[in-house]
């Protein structure tokens, strides 16, 4: 019995978003238009569940790169009505049409000089008729057996609204840079915008060694930098190889007097490489693909000398990994 009225519920959500894909033809573009045209926020408007998706797509736009609040219908009537300014473009959203706080605030909405679009399941509702365009968000049948709680209408609601924002995100030409900036905090926001230059080991905390350096002097630096590692360069700095605490452990393992040799007959040719300027997350995904824990800094493609290294404990301090 549950998980049938579970899986009904979800075909009766389903049927009423299949049906608004059907229905979306050139007026939905035109409100998409008039967004971007508006030189204006988008305020979004809604009492009760209406308001609760109005207050959701409002997020979502204002994420997306489309200015854009929630203004509660009845703190309009008693003064916030005053956020609206001329050259906004208002979203009104009422399933019946006719919900009184919001029919209240639409003559006000059109003195202002913003533009209304509005959001209804009643193309004969006073809503539907005062906007400059209307979006039909009408529903067949709702999921509640009883025809009245808010589902279908809601979930259809929701679709339009991201339906609405993701246009415009794409119109805009909006960037998960772009994205990444009106989220830094998150981590999302530290993958997309945290770059390698922000957490390498650069200038004393850079270890590097010529290849005529002794071992006993290189094992020092290995030691010292803290990072397990040490790159070998030649006499004009270029990175030639690398010597690992792993490197170490083999050779002494062999049983090889190490202390005395040069570090370029221990060290592995070349090196894993990534630019300054690279996401932090795109060395966490060299790491990964080549199961290192570090990466030289090159400041272009076509640098020979570090300019840094990058170590996955960087990488786990800063939320990457």
């Amino acid at each position: 019995m549950i998980l049938e009225e579970a899986k009904r519920v979800i075909r009766v959500e389903a049927e009423a978003l299949l049906n608004l894909e059907a229905s979306i033809d050139r007026t939905f573009e035109k409100a998409v238009e008039m967004i971007l045209n508006t030189t204006g926020r988008v305020v979004v408007t809604g009492m009760g569940k209406s308001g609760l998706i109005g207050q959701k797509i409002a997020s979502t736009m204002a994420s997306t790169g489309t200015p854009a609040f929630f203004l509660h219908p009845a703190e309009g009537i008693h003064g916030d009505l005053g956020m609206i300014m001329k050259g906004d473009v208002v979203i009104a959203i009422s399933n019946s049409g006719e919900t009184d706080e919001v029919v209240r605030i639409l003559p006000i909405i059109k003195r202002l000089g913003a533009s209304l679009i509005a959001m209804a399941g009643n193309p004969n509702s006073t809503l539907a008729k005062s906007g400059d365009i209307f979006l039909d968000i009408s529903v067949k049948e709702e999921a509640c057996p009883l025809g009245l709680a808010p589902t279908a209408s809601t979930t259809v609601t929701l679709a339009m609204g991201d339906a609405i924002a993701v246009a415009l995100l794409v119109s805009r030409g909006f960037k998960a840079e772009d994205f990444a900036m009106f989220h830094p905090g998150g981590a999302l926001g530290r993958r997309l915008l945290l770059k390698v230059e922000d957490i390498m080991h650069s200038g004393e905390g850079l270890p590097l060694v010529s290849a005529d350096t002794l071992m006993r002097e290189a094992l020092f630096t290995i030691t010292s930098k803290g990072l397990g590692i040490t790159g070998v360069t030649s006499e004009d700095g270029a990175l030639v190889g690398v010597i690992t605490d792993g490197d170490l452990r083999r050779a002494l393992g062999q049983g090889l007097d190490i202390i005395n040799l040069p570090a370029s007959a221990l060290m592995k040719k070349g090196a894993k490489r990534i630019r300054r300027d690279e996401l932090a997350a795109r060395a966490l995904q060299q790491m990964e693909q080549y199961s290192i824990t570090s990466l030289f800094v090159f400041s272009d493609d076509d640098a020979t000398a570090p300019v840094g290294i990058v170590h996955l404990h960087d990488l786990l301090k800063a939320g990457i990994a």
